[in-house]
């Protein structure tokens, strides 16, 4: 008796013993499934964090063999690090002139470049101003005589080079008005949305997109004439190891979904 008893408790431990060993199996092969997940590197302004991470969650359901990646920040930084040989499957900007410039040093397989989407530059004023910031006119007024400070994008970021548009238009001098002190800068449009966000600022040129993202109150939004259309192209880079998966992502991007997504914040898909 007691060495059948014996042998089944042997046997009882080899049965779990083999369980154990196919448990362990079975997760191995599945994170072994998930590390083999193509990656796609998306670098993209910073003004579309909110969106395409809320796409992406969808995108995970269409195309779950595909893990993405996102670089936010200006268009400009992200052009200086593709010329630097920095890893990017897709690139969207904020404006035409990086994706122009790339296309034109050879970076992007120009035959994927579309324009995805457009935007509005907004003028965005904060809660605890005092000031009467109503309008652009409003702006210039104020500026002009030197009783508020405005956060603004860099030189080098597009929403930066949309505001210095816009301060042609009403003949306002950025230079004369950063030397008295009326104007802070941000490195990206998300800087400059936190500052007006915080209060440290009367108010701040961003797009009608980030305005939504942080609540903030929308005074007016540039025309055309003021500061030109905002395009959003979008384009494979032309050394991508992926370019039929990154096509597939571009291609989602335009597909209603997406569109519903994009436009739920403000911007107007283009295809």
């Amino acid at each position: 008796m007691k060495r059948i008893t014996s042998i089944l408790m042997v046997t009882l431990f080899v049965l779990s013993v083999l369980t154990a060993c196919a448990g362990n199996n079975s997760a191995q092969k599945s994170a072994d499934a998930g590390n083999n997940k193509t990656e796609l590197v998306v670098f993209a302004a910073a003004s579309m964090t909110e969106t395409l991470n809320e796409i992406a969650e969808l995108y995970s359901k269409v195309a779950p063999d595909i893990k993405l990646t996102f670089n936010f920040d200006s268009s400009g930084t992200l052009k200086t690090q593709i010329e630097e040989g920095a890893v990017c499957d897709l690139f969207i900007s904020a404006a035409q002139k990086q994706m122009n410039e790339l296309e034109k040093a050879g970076y992007i397989n120009s035959d994927t470049r579309v324009d995805l989407l457009e935007n509005k530059v907004a003028l965005c004023v904060a809660d605890n101003s005092k000031k009467e910031i109503k309008s652009y006119d409003d702006m210039k007024a104020h500026l002009e005589a030197g009783d508020i400070l405005m956060a603004i994008g860099n030189e080098d970021v597009p929403v930066g080079q949309y505001t210095q548009k816009i301060f042609d238009f009403y003949k306002l001098d950025e230079e004369s008005l950063a030397k008295k002190g009326l104007l802070t800068y941000g490195s990206n449009v998300k800087e400059v949305t936190t500052q007006v966000a915080e209060g440290t600022v009367d108010c701040g040129i961003i797009y009608q997109t980030d305005a939504y993202s942080a609540k903030l109150k929308v005074a007016d939004t540039a025309t055309e004439d003021m500061c030109g259309q905002v395009i959003y192209p979008a384009a494979v880079l032309a050394k991508s190891k992926h370019t039929e998966e990154a096509k597939a992502l571009l291609d989602y991007l335009r597909k209603a979904e997406s569109s519903d997504i994009f436009a739920k914040v403000g911007f107007t898909p283009l295809s």
